[in-house]
């Protein structure tokens, strides 16, 4: 059954119709290639690679950049397309987001001419995958204390290092490896096949299992002088990265508190006990509903106006901060009420809300971890860090 989508405040009359025409595209993508197979992909902890073309096909890879192949579309574009993907799992969306906001975003803004010449299109159409090494064994919500080297030798650069945690390591046919050199930090391209580097799968996740996760390692990996982005210097450049990740994460987990949401809703209209009624009748079933129904207009809302802003040029950090903190804790409640409205049927893979459950337990830790988004939030409102 196609999806009918979540709208009690009528959201839908704030958009505009390509906005809905592009909203529409990535919904019927989800309903039709990604729900069929999804949870056998979750069962088998496999990501679905067949996808990569039909989703670079319709524009979702790079969506909001201009140029070299990509969609160009708006920033409430895009983020529509990350809900939509998310509402098929997780996994699909954090691919799509790693592959246009930290890979093929640095490239975009930091690169050479020659850079984004050689990999942006084939990233766009889905010939090449990338992947983003900031986050090491060591060091997560403190990426300033990397130890990830890069050191010059001649026309070349050694790197040596670890990074963790990385979606997408082992598919990926050029990485975005940041380390740590005499002038700070930058940012390096590395290709898959570079003597000295490696990937390797993580295994025995109980979330994202529809997604790839993987460790880096460089050993004495020497890259070329041109492998290095000319205009990403210091730790400002990858966090400006994650900040056009967390932005679509914002969006994303909409899909999933919208897909735990309607699941439960239409369960408690069908599921009858207590003299032959059905559980929505009952006031504990419907209080959760209304709860569900109001924090996810209020999440609506807040990723349109930060829609706009970004548009508008006026999004700040800290307001995505509140966007991917407030989000992800709605749709993550949304989950677990969810679970308990349908009891027992709640934990089987017959219904999605366990697979989206286990998998926000992990968007709510990367990109900014809960704690390091109030901190930012706080920040901006005293003025004052309390990061340590």
């Amino acid at each position: 059954m196609a999806f009918r989508g979540v709208d009690y405040f009528a959201v839908d009359s704030l958009f505009r119709e390509e906005e809905l025409l592009v909203r529409q595209t990535a919904r019927r993508f989800a309903d039709e290639r990604v729900l069929p197979l999804i949870r056998d992909c979750y069962r088998e902890a496999r990501f679905p690679q067949e996808l990569i073309p039909e989703m670079a096909a319709l524009g979702f890879l790079g969506a909001n950049l201009e140029g070299y192949g990509c969609a160009g579309m708006s920033n409430v574009e895009y983020g529509l397309v990350m809900q939509e993907l998310e509402r098929g799992d997780s996994g699909l969306r954090s691919f799509v987001s790693v592959q246009g906001a930290l890979v093929m975003y640095p490239i975009y803004s930091f690169g050479s001419e020659e850079q984004k010449e050689q990999w942006l299109p084939k990233l766009q159409s889905g010939d090449a995958v990338g992947c983003f090494g900031l986050t090491e064994p060591d060091f997560g919500s403190n990426p300033a204390a990397m130890r990830t080297t890069a050191k010059r030798e001649g026309a070349c650069w050694v790197l040596n290092g670890e990074k963790t945690w990385i979606t997408n390591g082992t598919l990926a046919d050029v990485a975005v490896v940041w380390a740590r050199t005499p002038d700070g930090i930058r940012g390096f391209l590395v290709e898959r096949g570079t003597p000295g580097f490696t990937a390797s799968d993580i295994h025995g996740k109980w979330s994202m299992r529809a997604s790839v996760t993987s460790s880096l390692s460089l050993a004495d990996c020497r890259v070329r002088e041109s492998d290095m982005l000319p205009g990403a210097q210091g730790l400002k450049a990858p966090l400006s990265c994650l900040s056009q990740a967390r932005y679509g994460i914002g969006w994303g987990v909409l899909g999933a508190a919208m897909d735990c949401y309607e699941t439960a809703r239409s369960y408690s209209v069908l599921r009858k006990q207590f003299d032959d009624r059905p559980i929505a009748s009952h006031q504990l079933v419907q209080e959760k509903l209304a709860w569900m129904i109001t924090e996810i207009t209020k999440a609506q809302l807040l990723a349109l106006h930060a829609g706009r802003l970004k548009d508008g040029g006026k999004l700040e950090p800290a307001h995505v901060s509140m966007l991917k903190r407030n989000n992800v804790a709605v749709a993550l409640d949304c989950a677990r009420l969810s679970r308990d409205l349908l009891g027992a049927n709640g934990i089987t893979d017959e219904f999605p809300i366990m697979r989206h459950l286990c998998n926000l337990e992990t968007v709510k830790t990367y990109e900014g971890t809960d704690h390091i988004h109030a901190l930012v939030i706080g920040e901006k409102v005293t003025g004052v860090a309390a990061y340590k």
